[in-house]
């Protein structure tokens, strides 16, 4: 390890961090920019303290691990709220709308038409033209009731 006593390796510390931060924006969601902070806070104790070599692997192991950890948790603690939590379930979105039978429901499957789009439904039989009422959905077929 002779070649490291050449370079002050809290730079190369602080040189994994940038290039870290910088994958983390290629590619989000890695958790990429806590490993940057460890590597970055090593890169200073590093400067700071003149850790020797194998301190500096101790440490950014330990601080990576606590960073990784600590995000998780936090993120764990502040859930996923959203404007639209179902944004990406188009049948629970569709619950309670009321239907038109496009095709008639026999044998328990039909189609209705929902919006300009018709869709698979399951449920009690009911005749081309009738109104029926989305109570769920099992896939991207939707399961119907009549309207009363």
């Amino acid at each position: 390890m002779e070649w490291l006593q050449q370079f002050d390796t809290g730079y190369l510390w602080l040189i994994g961090a940038v290039v870290l931060g910088g994958l983390e924006l290629v590619l989000p969601g890695v958790f990429l920019i806590w490993i940057a902070v460890a590597a970055a806070l090593t890169g200073i104790a590093t400067l700071l303290l003149g850790v020797p070599v194998i301190g500096q692997l101790v440490l950014f192991s330990l601080l990576a691990i606590a960073a990784v950890y600590s995000a998780r948790k936090s993120y764990r603690t502040l859930g996923n709220t959203s404007a639209d939590p179902m944004l990406n379930d188009r049948g629970a979105r569709l619950t309670g709308e009321i239907v038109t039978v496009v095709e008639a429901i026999t044998g328990g499957h039909g189609r209705v038409k929902v919006g300009d789009g018709v869709w698979s439904a399951r449920g009690a039989d009911a005749g081309v033209g009738d109104r029926v009422k989305v109570i769920g959905a099992d896939g991207a077929v939707l399961l119907v009731e009549g309207v009363t």
